[in-house]
């Protein structure tokens, strides 16, 4: 038999990307935002100085593996040369939506 209660959430992860390339003035911030969006991931997205994105996203580990997969192809116009990765503690910050800064 199962146990009682109410079905448990799944665990919230945390997790950044730094990505570079050809990723600045190509609509690639609007394209992590609507892919974030898509998989109910909470965070941002923000262009660094140097040229790259940095990104940062909340929710379950298989939606931020897709999202993750979604960075490294970008959008049409963008030429993705790297994705760095690292996973941040979990629930650093509680985001309500997935924002550009």
């Amino acid at each position: 038999m199962g146990q009682g209660g109410p079905p448990q959430a799944p665990r919230r992860v945390t997790r950044g990307w730094r990505v570079a390339g050809r990723v600045q003035g190509v609509g690639f911030r609007y394209f992590v935002q609507r892919a974030a969006t898509r998989l109910d991931l909470t965070g941002w997205v923000r262009n660094l100085p140097d040229g790259r994105v940095e990104v940062l996203g909340q929710g379950s580990a298989e939606a931020l593996d897709e999202l993750a997969r979604a960075l490294a192809s970008g959008p049409p116009h963008a030429a993705v040369a790297g994705v760095t990765e690292w996973q941040i503690s979990d629930e650093i910050e509680d985001h309500k939506a997935f924002d550009i800064r």
